[in-house]
């Protein structure tokens, strides 16, 4: 009988983005000496050009580069009028961006319960929060899975909804990519993301022409023309060399991501029967898996043994929103939000990007079964 016997690789990482950037570097490095040969650091044709090809991969007419997921997130609300008064349904199961966005535009979070399949926010949550002041939904295409936005639809009666796809670049629903469903979406480059610049950036992605033009005076400085400004804006700009290194980025999304989901796939099966609890996916969806996470009842401990072994793993987020200290005043107490308040307290995030090996992910999978068999 032959045995095989995988050999434990010196550390595992939550995310390799060295790895991912050796493979690219070249590129990279002619489109960054190409913006830097223009001497135009912000904005730019590199900009214009990342912005049309964003706005063709989600399948909507406009898409707005910005410095931030949380530019996007703040300028669509402040776009739409909602401030001062105005209450926006947010799942308590996310980062706080969602919701301080909200509070950076005056107006008040409601946050709400995670569906106990999903993790995400669901029809009926939202349903039981909508008052008379709710303007708008912002729902967050959590760890990449995308939400049932047709029954969110049926529930907004007139409200807008606004995809918060900070997570779910490339993500669809019935063939439709995240970002196209809302009146708006909000996409977050960060590094870590599945799209990720080389440092901040954003971009919005939308249908409105007239809600598109104004959308870019905010986020220069409410510009009309170099030196007319229609309205107060911001500085919310994305850096030339940032859109330089997207576009190069851009060209190999659907293949990270189409790694990811063989990834994730491979993870539940090798992962069956363990006493580790899952997210569902909606009907129809095609997540794209920025992240992989699980919820155990030993988390710390799992999350000991795995680090013994080499395997890195992350916590997200371990305090959900209503129970944030910076949302203190608005008087959410522990156990209003149970759903939520569990998986922040047993959720654990495995490692999982493009570049792992099959090799890889069985180890960490053995890993996990040594722990709970009593082996680890």
């Amino acid at each position: 009988m032959t045995i095989t016997v995988i050999p434990q690789p010196s550390r595992i990482s939550l995310v390799d983005l060295r790895a991912q950037h050796e493979l690219l570097r070249p590129m990279l490095e002619a489109a960054i000496s190409t913006v830097i040969s223009s001497n135009c650091f912000v904005e730019g044709e590199p900009m214009e050009r990342f912005e049309r090809e964003f706005a063709d991969y989600c399948g909507v007419p406009h898409a707005i580069a910005v410095d931030s997921g949380t530019a996007a997130l703040q300028l669509v609300l402040l776009s739409l009028g909602i401030g001062s008064g105005d209450e926006v349904i947010v799942p308590a199961n996310t980062f706080i961006a969602t919701g301080a966005a909200v509070a950076q535009v005056g107006a008040t979070p409601v946050f709400i319960d995670s569906d106990p399949n999903t993790w995400l926010i669901g029809a009926n949550e939202v349903s039981r929060a909508i008052t008379t002041s709710t303007r708008a939904i912002l729902g967050v295409h959590l760890y990449g899975n995308m939400l049932p936005m047709h029954d969110l639809v049926g529930v907004a009666a007139g409200m807008s909804i606004i995809e918060d796809a900070a997570q779910a670049h490339g993500g669809a629903l019935d063939g439709k990519r995240a970002g196209s469903f809302g009146i708006a979406g909000c996409f977050s480059f960060y590094p870590a993301k599945n799209l990720g610049a080389l440092g901040d950036g954003g971009a919005i992605t939308l249908a409105d022409p007239e809600l598109a033009a104004r959308l870019r005076r905010l986020r220069n400085h409410g510009r009309k023309t170099k030196y007319e400004h229609a309205e107060i804006g911001f500085n919310y700009r994305m850096d030339t060399i940032q859109a330089a290194v997207l576009r190069v980025k851009l060209e190999y999304l659907e293949k990270w991501n189409q790694r990811r989901r063989q990834l994730a796939a491979a993870y539940r099966e090798n992962l069956r029967g363990l006493p580790l609890h899952m997210p569902e996916y909606v009907p129809g969806s095609e997540p794209v898996h920025h992240l992989f996470p699980v919820c155990c009842s030993e988390r710390d401990r799992f999350a000991a043994s795995l680090a013994e072994r080499g395997v890195e793993t992350g916590i997200h987020y371990p305090v959900p929103l209503h129970l944030q200290p910076a949302f203190k005043h608005l008087g959410y107490k522990t156990g209003q939000l149970p759903v939520a308040e569990r998986i922040a307290s047993q959720t654990l995030s495995l490692p999982i990007y493009p570049e792992m090996s099959m090799q890889q992910l069985e180890y960490v999978c053995d890993a996990a079964h040594d722990f709970f068999h009593g082996r680890g």
